[in-house]
């Protein structure tokens, strides 16, 4: 058994580029200046012939067609056995949506997760006779995939845009924002697209790994103020910024992770052009800049 994976969407809620920006990185990707990228999913197999996707993002029907693995063996035979959501955010759960073709997977989700596809009627194009809906309580270990095992555990996050409040909390530790560890071969892996910040339980946990894929939706956490894009930072969406005495690169810092990827970028994040000096800056630390298509094995 090996652990392999393949960055299906490396960018964040909206792709690169975005159908509605003209940032910098966006007319540089619509110029093919800079490599296009689609939105944030993850597709891991323990065996290299069972598969599951991590988040279905709104262009996982591109993704799955750009994936030679995912692709049908026969009429309706896909190594495709499940689906998994780390948090009910547009960008992860809509291309479930285009999943909904009579196909038999297992989907997994925290049991509030499961409440937030729940309460909207238009995910019942899933159809139940087909598709297992199945509840993971954090911290229990349970097959993914044949060869391939996941527990679930809760970082730092919130809950998802269109469920926001008056008040937002960023910080919220529970069910609606979660991690996977995978194992497989006797390797151990971690997927976090989302995080608000890194705990000293979270740094227990990542100790020694052999690989991390982690939240780079920003540089830097006025980056979207700063190009005058919105007002947010980025730890009012929910994200750490890459760079920085709080950012992720000094945080992982003396953690021995083997590898560290990058991915969920966000189309703003100057490390997408590979010129940058930010891009140098993130490399010369030791992490890798996710992008589509890329395969890893740990």
């Amino acid at each position: 058994m090996t652990l392999r994976a393949r960055i299906l969407g490396a960018a964040a809620g909206g792709g690169l580029p975005q159908w509605n920006c003209g940032c910098e990185n966006c007319r540089l990707a619509r110029d093919g200046r800079i490599p296009a990228q689609t939105q944030s999913s993850l597709a891991v197999s323990g065996n290299g012939s069972d598969w599951a996707i991590l988040n279905a993002s709104p262009d996982i029907r591109q993704q799955v067609a750009d994936t030679p693995n995912l692709h049908p063996t026969g009429l309706r035979d896909v190594p495709l056995r499940s689906v998994l959501v780390t948090n009910g955010d547009i960008d992860h759960i809509a291309g479930l949506l285009v999943l909904r073709e009579m196909q038999d997977f297992t989907l997994f989700a925290t049991p509030e997760i499961h409440g937030v596809l729940q309460a909207n009627p238009i995910f019942d194009a899933l159809n139940p006779k087909v598709v297992t809906r199945t509840e993971i309580t954090a911290e229990t270990p349970f097959e993914l995939a044949s060869g391939l095992e996941a527990t679930l555990f809760p970082v730092p996050g919130k809950v998802p845009l269109y469920m926001e409040g008056e008040t937002v909390e960023t910080d919220l530790i529970g069910e609606q924002t979660v991690g996977v560890h995978l194992r497989a071969g006797g390797r151990d892996a971690f997927y976090i697209p989302g995080c608000a910040t890194i705990t000293d339980d979270l740094r227990d946990r990542l100790r020694g790994a052999d690989l991390v894929f982690f939240d780079g939706t920003l540089w830097r956490d006025d980056e979207m103020v700063r190009a005058g894009l919105g007002s947010k930072t980025g730890k009012r969406m929910g994200h750490m910024s890459m760079s920085g005495p709080d950012g992720s690169i000094a945080a992982f810092e003396g953690l021995d992770v083997a590898r560290r990827i990058f991915v969920h970028m966000n189309n703003t994040n100057p490390v997408l052009r590979p010129d940058s000096d930010e891009r140098r800056a993130a490399e010369a630390a030791g992490w890798t800049i996710g992008q589509d298509g890329m395969e890893i094995s740990a």
